[in-house]
């Protein structure tokens, strides 16, 4: 039994570990498995390829076992400290690493190969170029959405007037030069469609608005997927290619599941630069003032109800409060209130944002309805609790043609009975836009912290 056969028997194992293990993070129930699963599979692949016979690999041990060790203890670091509301940021962080390994190999295979090094076959070049490309858009675009996600940058800040014009511009003279580099050898240009391919995946992103985060960090994630598979074109690594083409596939149905989810297409996403600026749409009446209420009343109104449908966004994340909030849960039920959350697919800051947020509570799976269930519930829904969302229960969606998230499917939790929305303030969402739903009649604001007052109403509820 040759090295040859354990190789390729490792890495079946590793891809069988890998499909598994994505089968397996489909369920909140499963996906610590599931975890573990891909986890053991990428162990299994990276001992094999380090005990791949190479000529004068002795040198490269040390390198190899130095960088996993730095990269074990910064990921072990940043999953201990890094809270739940900054994951979308530790997501567009270590998938832009990804992407800038995929740029570090493919431009190492092309210095070898013009210095003479190396032979390439005319294919191996183009897959070489795609990985630069697409490698590049992924590294420095999932930088910058992180810094927009963290607060450090703003859409005004990033970008130019015309700036779509602009990345048309930049694309075409990219992807030309990759075409020449393609026919003709230079490492000099090589460099520089590196350097335009960085810049590209900078400006790419950077007209993009905040309501649409969720949708580029998955379209970024298939862009890792897609160069880590070319990667392993060039190596002839079968276990880089499978995992690659999981992840790009992955992330490319996600993409086109969260763009429909908005109703919305891929390209108008892309140059729509929603979310970026102030908010649009027909203007509120000067006189309308938004309706509050008691920590006391809105507790009597939850313990007396038969049905509650509890709707989570990026508050309850920044408040850390959904513990707090499977207490109020566990406390109306058993006084026999039926509750319910109500997930709308591009709330949070990324995709499945609220139901990891929820499944770290040990809200059960079965608890948490989707877009289309919740809305058929919503109408025989006692009260509905808004903790945190805004631009996903905005009626501008339905009755506003010039809102920029008109047609977007959102929870019309305007078809209860009664709506409690908790929110430090009246500030539009992340979106930049207005919601009239805070004026609406149906609608009392319980201000303040999301933590806090859902606090406090666990504790009102307990003397009820």
């Amino acid at each position: 039994m040759g090295f040859s056969f354990i190789i390729n028997l490792s890495y079946l194992v590793g891809a069988f570990s890998f499909v598994w293990g994505l089968r397996l993070l489909s369920s909140p129930d499963s996906a610590r498995r599931g975890n573990i699963f891909a986890g053991i599979g990428m162990g299994v692949a990276i001992v094999a390829t380090m005990i791949m016979p190479l000529v004068d690999a002795a040198n490269n041990y040390a390198w190899i076992l130095g960088g996993m060790a730095i990269g074990g203890i910064i990921g072990l670091i940043s999953a201990r400290r890094v809270q739940m509301t900054s994951m979308p940021q530790m997501v567009s962080i270590f998938n832009g690493l990804g992407g800038a390994c995929a740029v570090v190999l493919a431009m190492a295979e092309l210095n070898n190969y013009y210095a003479g090094i190396n032979e390439m076959s005319l294919g191996a070049v183009g897959i070489a170029l795609f990985t630069l490309f697409i490698g590049g858009i992924a590294f420095t675009g999932s930088l910058l959405a992180f810094a927009k996600l963290e607060g450090l940058v703003w859409d005004s800040t990033v970008t130019l007037p015309k700036h779509n014009i602009i990345n048309m511009i930049l694309l075409v003279v990219t992807l030309t030069l990759g075409i020449y580099l393609f026919l003709n050898d230079s490492l000099t240009l090589a460099l520089v469609f590196m350097a335009l391919s960085l810049v590209y995946g900078f400006s790419f992103v950077a007209p993009i608005g905040g309501a649409d985060m969720p949708v580029v960090i998955s379209l970024l994630n298939s862009f890792t997927g897609l160069s880590a598979a070319a990667a392993g074109l060039i190596y002839g690594n079968n276990l880089m290619l499978v995992g690659g083409i999981l992840v790009g596939a992955s992330g490319t149905i996600l993409t086109v599941l969260m763009c429909n989810a908005m109703n919305r297409s891929l390209f108008n996403v892309l140059i729509g630069g929603f979310g970026g600026s102030a908010a649009a749409g027909k203007s509120l009446d000067g006189d309308q003032v938004a309706k509050s209420v008691n920590i006391n009343d809105a507790a009597i109104q939850l313990f007396y109800s038969q049905s509650v449908i509890i709707v989570p966004g990026y508050g309850l994340a920044v408040a850390q409060a959904q513990k707090v909030c499977k207490e109020v849960d566990d406390l109306l039920e058993a006084n026999g209130v039926d509750v319910k959350y109500a997930i709308h697919p591009v709330a949070g800051r990324m995709p499945g944002h609220m139901n990891v947020l929820l499944a770290e509570a040990d809200v059960p799976y079965p608890k948490l309805l989707d877009l289309e269930e919740a809305n058929a519930a919503l109408k025989s829904t006692d009260v509905v609790v808004v903790v945190g969302a805004n631009d996903v229960v905005n009626p501008s969606a339905e009755d506003d043609p010039a809102s920029p998230i008109y047609g977007m499917p959102v929870l019309k939790v305007w078809d209860a009975k009664t709506i409690i929305v908790l929110k430090r303030s009246m500030r539009p969402g992340y979106a930049g836009i207005q919601n009239p739903l805070f004026f609406h009649e149906k609608n009392k604001m319980l201000f303040g912290d999301a933590k806090d007052s859902l606090s406090k109403l666990a504790s009102e509820i307990k003397t009820l």
